[in-house]
């Protein structure tokens, strides 16, 4: 709990709290209902049946330990991985932690057993990049009915170019990478450090969804601003 704002009550009273609701995954249970509202807001089904994933290192400061830490030599990070899957419009539905030197196609199987293993999941299609690929992860997707789909670029292509399908999932890690706590990772526990992902994506929906409220005194029905003089 580094960093703690002084006008909170003492770190172990909140760290008990935030304990309670890791074990729980009460942080994931509650993004989950946020999701679904926003999707049922949005004219579609609650589950989706399409989805995208990526992966995203982040250097680790000196409190992450050496054991649960690595070295990305692509992205030439020393630290830990958060692998994510989401929507088609971007909202998270699964994230798993890794050391920064785990293959993305290494991971992936993981994550997508992570999110499988609840009731009720409609998955049927995933879109990924050129790292996802090989035997053993198209073993584990078949295994759920769920199609892989790699999204490549055009021959000669350089530089930045946006990616069909996939500028969604990128677009999801630049808005959580915005977040101080995965800007670099401060957590001791890789567990700890999930959490901090669901808890960014909540921030970060919950303001979205709040973004039609009324709002005082512009969109307050029959109510004038203030002009000042």
């Amino acid at each position: 709990m580094d960093g703690l704002p002084v006008d909170f009550p003492y770190w172990r009273a909140v760290y008990d709290f935030f304990r309670r609701w890791r074990s729980c995954d009460y942080a994931r249970e509650l993004y989950e209902r946020l999701r679904r509202t926003m999707r049922e807001r949005a004219g579609r089904n609650a589950e989706p049946s399409a989805g995208i994933i990526d992966s995203q290192p982040v250097d680790a400061s000196e409190t992450v330990g050496e054991d649960s830490r690595g070295y990305d030599g692509g992205k030439s990070r020393d630290g830990r991985k958060h692998h994510i899957l989401t929507d088609t419009e971007g909202l998270l539905l699964e994230v798993t932690v890794t050391t920064a030197d785990v293959h993305d196609s290494k991971a992936a199987p993981a994550l997508l057993e992570a999110f499988m293993e609840q009731p009720g999941r409609l998955l049927k299609l995933v879109w990924v990049d050129s790292a996802y690929q090989g035997p053993a992860l198209a073993k584990a997707f078949a295994r759920h009915g769920v199609r892989i789909e790699v999204v490549r670029r055009c021959d000669g292509q350089r530089g930045f170019v946006v990616l069909a399908r996939r500028w969604v999932v990128e677009r999801t890690l630049s808005w959580l990478s915005r977040s101080r706590r995965l800007n670099r990772d401060h957590e001791r526990r890789p567990d700890h450090h999930q959490q901090m992902v669901w808890w960014a994506a909540t921030i970060k929906l919950s303001r979205c969804l709040a973004g039609d409220a009324p709002r005082w005194p512009e969109k307050r029905p029959g109510r004038r601003p203030r002009v000042r003089a």
